[in-house]
């Protein structure tokens, strides 16, 4: 499975995971309560699966994907329309000096699961399975 490169090949500090999640809770929190004025996202389930911040905590990176995966270049769009709103939100709720600038990214990780599902249901890769436990 991929995995999301991190700017700087170092892996985030601490305090970058720490504001990461507060961010995601806030951006969770604010669209599951329909905070926005967009009405693309009035009654949307988007699941932010995770933000990850600039090494200055100026940029966040939020992934998101809409229940079921269906539209999610449209809701993209709308969360970008909403970016202004959604910021302030997040400043507030989340109790901090600088709101960053949000951006918006498809979460492909939910695309990886499913393929990795349907290789380990695929007959060859059961019979290779349940031969490496025989011996």
């Amino acid at each position: 499975m991929a995995k999301r490169e991190h700017e700087g090949g170092a892996g985030p500090t601490q305090r970058q995971l720490r504001v990461g999640e507060v961010v995601r809770r806030a951006l969770s929190e604010a669209l599951m309560r329909g905070e926005t004025h967009e009405p693309e996202l009035d009654g949307a389930s988007i699941t932010v699966s995770e933000v990850r911040l600039s090494p200055d905590l100026k940029i966040a990176t939020a992934y998101v994907m809409p229940l079921g995966g269906a539209n999610g270049q449209a809701t993209i769009k709308a969360l970008a329309r909403a970016k202004g709103e959604l910021r302030r939100i997040v400043g507030r709720q989340a109790q901090l000096k600088f709101a960053p600038d949000l951006r918006f990214r498809l979460d492909s990780v939910f695309d990886q699961f499913d393929e990795t599902r349907r290789l380990l249901d695929d007959p060859r890769v059961k019979g290779d399975l349940d031969a490496g436990d025989r011996d």
